[in-house]
This record gives structure tokens, C-alpha cells and sequence, in this order.
């Protein structure tokens, strides 16, 4: 850990992630209403507030996971992070922000057909990107492989071009005039504030779940795919729920989307590109990201019905996510052998 602050204890450890997870979201709570702001100073459409500036400001303390962990050489638990926040936002997220609007949730066109299916090549994308890891760089575990700088790059040449699609969006969009009473200032150092927050609450929240493994035996991945993703998830579930009862469903879908790809096509090759070679093993990863698939095409799939979200729905999707976290319990306890490796 940068501070080291927290000992070896699991009792405080545990406190550790309960104080961390409310720091993570005050800080979170400031980056992201000022990004918020600044997007409508500057005249960006509600589908780019969505899925680029609120998403990428909700999806900072997922990227301060993913460096945190790969500077203390804890990479997998980054990666973990990163899936099983991805898992809980397509989950559950979208079914909370049903539950929570005054009826459905509404969705559009742009949303089903281009931040969706964007969002399963980013997913397959980050699948090769770690199949080639195997197949060239191998390790001595079972199915590993190091992820290089020149393999990161594929998916961070990938988040280039959603960037192009998203910035014609942005060329072809008339501003209503609207946001020009904003403190930009201010917001931009409650932006910085917000930053600087998420940076220590989640470097010490790395600290604590690592005392945690160490106690319990928890494996790296399954410790950052439950605890560390659902502390990291909960700004992106505030946001959109609070989104989806304005009745902006089409910002608190966008959110969910845009957010999970930017952690997916970024966070992770970013950590890698600064450490310079990270191990990942194959046979963990690639069953949670057969989970994510499968989440993302049930979240396609409900949203595409006549392009809203019900309640109905929302509580499948609830469901699904439980199924899937009793299934990531019974391989932690033994119950199940599926993940090889863990």
C-alpha cells in the first residue's frame, strides 16, 4: 500500500472496507456532479454525458483499483474488480434504476444499437486481448499469460475509435443553451477534490481486502470480482438511479453502458501499460467474462423489448445477479469446481 495505514487485523480490515466504501462515494458523489455540470456547460448530448463523462468519472475508482493493485503486484484482483463491477452494473444497476423510476425505464435506438453492442466487442476485445496473452507470453501457471504494453493497446485502440463514434455525435449535435449558469470553477475543483478522495479510499481499501485474503483465503480474482467490485460499483448504482427518477433513461442506461466500457477497453490496459506486463490466468478469467456476456445479452435482450425496462424485468435481472453471486460463493467455500485455478 502508498499509506499503509491499515493492520493486520481482519476485524479493522473489515471497518477498513465499510469507512473506504463511504469515502469512495463522497468523493464519487463530487466528481461526478461536477462532470455532470461541466458536460452541460460545454453543450455534450445526454447520450455522451452518459456513456463518456459521467461514465468515466463513475468509473475512477474501478481505475484506481486496477493501478492500486498492479503496483502491489495483486494485478488479478484488479482485473476481478473490474468483471464483477462490470457484472454488477449490467445486473444490477439497470434492475435498481427500474425499480426506483416513476414506471418504466425509458430507452432509445442509440442505446440498444450502438452503446450495447459496442459494449460486447469491448467485452470480446478484452477476451482476445488476454487469449493472445496465453498463446505468445505464457506463464508457468496453469493457462497463464502476461499481458504486454503491445496487447494492451488493442483495446485501448479500440476505446479510440468509440471515442471518434461518440465525438461525431457530438459534431452533428445542436446545443439547446442550457448550462451557461454554471460555477466552472468551482466545479472543476470539486472535480479535482473528488479525484484525489476516490485515489486514497481506494488505495486503502486494496490494503484491507488483502488483509482480508491473507486471513481467510480468499483467492486474489473472487476477493476483487465480490468485495472490491461492489464497494467500486456503488457510485455508477447512485447515479443512475438518481438519473432514471428524472426520468433520463436514456443518460442512466448510458451511464451503465459507458461505464463498464471504458473500465473494460481502459482501466485494465492502463494498469498495464504503466507496470509494463501484468499475469493474468486464463482459466479464472474466462468463466466470469462468459458470466458478463451472458449478462449483457440478457440486459440487450430486456432492453430491446419494446426499447423500455419494467419491472418485471428489473427484478429477472435482480434475480440473475443473485444466482451469480451464490455461484461465486460456492467456488470461494468449495462447493463447485468450475473455475479452475481458484
Amino acid at each position: 500500500m502508498v499509506l499503509g495505514l491499515v493492520p493486520d487485523s481482519p476485524a479493522f480490515a473489515v471497518l477498513v472496507v465499510v469507512l473506504t466504501t463511504g469515502l469512495i462515494w463522497v468523493g464519487s458523489g463530487w466528481l461526478e456532479s461536477s462532470a455532470e455540470a461541466l458536460s452541460g456547460y460545454y453543450g455534450l448530448p445526454a447520450v455522451v454525458q452518459g456513456s463518456i463523462v459521467v461514465a468515466v468519472g463513475s468509473s475512477f475508482p474501478e481505475l484506481v483499483s486496477v493501478l492500486v493493485t498492479a503496483l502491489s503486484g495483486s494485478f488479478s484482483m484488479g482485473v476481478g474488480a473490474i468483471v464483477g463491477s462490470a457484472i454488477f452494473n449490467i445486473l444490477v444497476i439497470p434492475a435498481v434504476s427500474g425499480l426506483a423510476a416513476d414506471g418504466a425505464v425509458g430507452a432509445d435506438r442509440t442505446i440498444v444499437y450502438k452503446e450495447a453492442q459496442f459494449y460486447m466487442i469491448a467485452v470480446s476485445a478484452l477476451v482476445l486481448t488476454f487469449a493472445l496473452a496465453v498463446i505468445y507470453y505464457p506463464s508457468g501457471e496453469r493457462l497463464g499469460g502476461a499481458v504486454t504494453r503491445p496487447l494492451a493497446l488493442i483495446p485501448l485502440l479500440l476505446y479510440g475509435l468509440y471515442l471518434f463514434i461518440q465525438w461525431q455525435d457530438v459534431s452533428d449535435y445542436e446545443h439547446d443553451g442550457t448550462g451557461h449558469d454554471v460555477d466552472v470553477r468551482r466545479n472543476w475543483l470539486f472535480l479535482a477534490g473528488g479525484l484525489a478522495v476516490i485515489l486514497v479510499g481506494v488505495e486503502q481499501l486494496v490494503g484491507a481486502v488483502e488483509v482480508l485474503n491473507a486471513a481467510f483465503g480468499i483467492p486474489e480474482f473472487l476477493a476483487g470480482v465480490t468485495i472490491i467490485a461492489a464497494a467500486t460499483s456503488l457510485p455508477d448504482a447512485l447515479v443512475s438511479v438518481r438519473t432514471a427518477r428524472e426520468g433520463r433513461g436514456v443518460t442512466s442506461l448510458g451511464n451503465v453502458l459507458g461505464s463498464n466500457t471504458f473500465d473494460l477497453l481502459v482501466a485494465i490496459p492502463l494498469g498495464v501499460m504503466i507496470v509494463g506486463s501484468a499475469t493474468v490466468s486464463f482459466a479464472v478469467a474466462a468463466p466470469m467474462f462468459g458470466v458478463l456476456t451472458l449478462a449483457t445479452v440478457l440486459l440487450f435482450t430486456v432492453l430491446r423489448t419494446d426499447l423500455e425496462l419494467t419491472d418485471p424485468e428489473s427484478y429477472l435481472l435482480l434475480v440473475s445477479y443473485l444466482v451469480f453471486v451464490a455461484w461465486v460463493v460456492g467456488e470461494t467455500v468449495g462447493v463447485f469446481d468450475l473455475v479452475v485455478g481458484t
